[in-house]
């Protein structure tokens, strides 16, 4: 089974101090795939050379975290956002999504994808079967 990790999840990794892939380990109860897609890589690089000094460190932390991940090459060219990415490639190839974006955790409910996201900083929390 594979899940897609969206930027922000690196992110929080690092301000709540959770190891995601263990929580992903301890939660998902099967055998899974992390996966990273490229237009997520490329919006973390973006950060880590054009934001402030703190966010660039955050985003090189958040960009070796994303290395531990399966890399999918994705053609972004034709949709307008990196959540609109996510949202295909979760329903054209049955991947759980791990986000704590409420948009697009909602989204990604309402065609019944399931997702993973961060609950009260602390632990994760699933919804949909996986």
């Amino acid at each position: 089974m594979g899940v897609i990790l969206d930027s922000n999840t690196f992110f929080d990794s690092l301000q709540f101090k959770i190891d995601i892939f263990e929580e992903l380990e301890r939660e998902v109860h099967t055998q899974y795939t992390p996966i990273v897609l490229s237009p997520i890589i490329k919006e973390i690089e973006n950060l880590a050379t054009k934001g402030s000094s703190q966010m660039r460190k955050n985003a090189a932390f958040a960009l070796n975290l994303a290395r531990k991940c399966t890399l999918v090459n994705v053609d972004a060219e034709n949709l307008a956002s990196v959540d609109d990415v996510i949202v295909k490639v979760a329903k054209e190839c049955g991947y759980a999504v791990f986000t704590n974006d409420g948009q697009l955790r909602k989204r990604l409910r309402d065609i019944n994808v399931p997702v993973i996201y961060v609950r009260q900083k602390s632990y994760l929390q699933i919804n949909g079967r996986l």
